[in-house]
């Protein structure tokens, strides 16, 4: 008898002989592949895919980008934008100025 194959057995379909065995065992560590983290940096493109990624219409989408708030997020390349959304969202959140 295989543990991992038990335990994505439903308990209802398990004989006796099985569920007990599984009970033995159950405190045996069971190797699992280690998780690798998504390193990868995930891309916007456009006013459109700015506007996503706020959940605004374009034109806000279009006055965010002309603010100068994300400017360290967007790389522009004559009319191709490429905004990097995390970046993009951690600058928005942040407060610069204010009222004095």
């Amino acid at each position: 008898m295989n543990i991992t194959d038990l335990k994505e057995k439903p308990l209802w379909q398990m004989t006796g002989e099985e569920f007990l065995f599984l009970q033995q065992n159950a405190g045996q560590p069971t190797v699992q592949p280690p998780l690798k983290p998504d390193t990868s940096k995930k891309y916007v493109y456009g006013i459109c895919g700015i506007a996503k990624l706020f959940g605004c219409s374009m034109p806000t989408a279009n006055r965010i980008k002309q603010s100068g708030k994300i400017d360290k997020a967007i790389t522009q390349i004559g009319r191709k934008i490429i905004v990097d959304a995390e970046l993009a969202i951690e600058l928005a959140g942040r407060k610069t100025g204010g009222r004095r």
